[in-house]
């Protein structure tokens, strides 16, 4: 089992890097994400991996971090949900974003990745809404509600749950917000999803 990879850039490119290690190049598929994220050419990069044996291929799937490669074993073991699914999640939310959806049941946000239908997508959410739970309750994945996609996602999460809102309903409403905007932004518009129920 290749655990990770540390080494030299040799290329990279959407959904595929190659890292040198001791001569040999070893070419990982990944998520848009994680190649946006790893470093030009000929710079050093490690990624954690994991890999797989078919009848008919041999791959190695590159994350740059333990969560993503977590999340990328959730979702696999999900019936019906194979390694390209789900790099095609993984390009489109990052861990903590898609902790948030399936623990909200929001199975809607999971259908704008790339060739994830509807009823993929609350396969997803209905096989790992406990899983992620449990996991999240012993420190295996990430947490679902401590660890939002950061720090504004955070405050957006602390100040809805003061205001009376359950964790999922305040999930829910800020799984579909861009994580970039100010606290007191996600606070509003968070607010005023939450109105619409009401």
């Amino acid at each position: 089992m290749i655990d990770s990879l540390r080494g030299r850039v040799l290329s990279r490119e959407p959904g595929l890097v190659v890292i040198e290690c001791g001569g040999v190049g070893y070419a990982c598929r990944v998520s848009l994400q994680t190649a946006a994220g790893v470093p030009a050419a000929g710079e050093e990069a490690m990624l954690y991996t994991r890999l797989t044996v078919r009848e008919d291929d041999i791959a190695l799937y590159g994350f740059l971090t333990r969560a993503e490669r977590s999340c990328y074993d959730q979702l696999t073991a999900v019936s019906g949900v194979g390694p390209k699914a789900a790099l095609a999640i993984l390009s489109d939310f990052t861990p903590d974003r898609f902790a948030l959806c399936v623990a909200a049941g929001d199975h809607k946000a999971l259908t704008k990745a790339k060739g994830i239908g509807a009823k993929t997508a609350q396969r997803i959410v209905l096989e790992l809404k406990d899983k992620l739970a449990k996991s999240a309750e012993i420190g295996s994945f990430v947490p679902v509600a401590a660890a939002p996609a950061g720090g504004n996602t955070e405050e957006a999460m602390s100040a809805l749950l003061v205001l009376g809102y359950s964790q999922s309903e305040a999930a829910g409403v800020l799984a579909a917000l861009d994580p970039a905007l100010p606290a007191s932004e996600l606070i509003r518009l968070s607010l005023r999803e939450l109105g619409k129920n009401l």
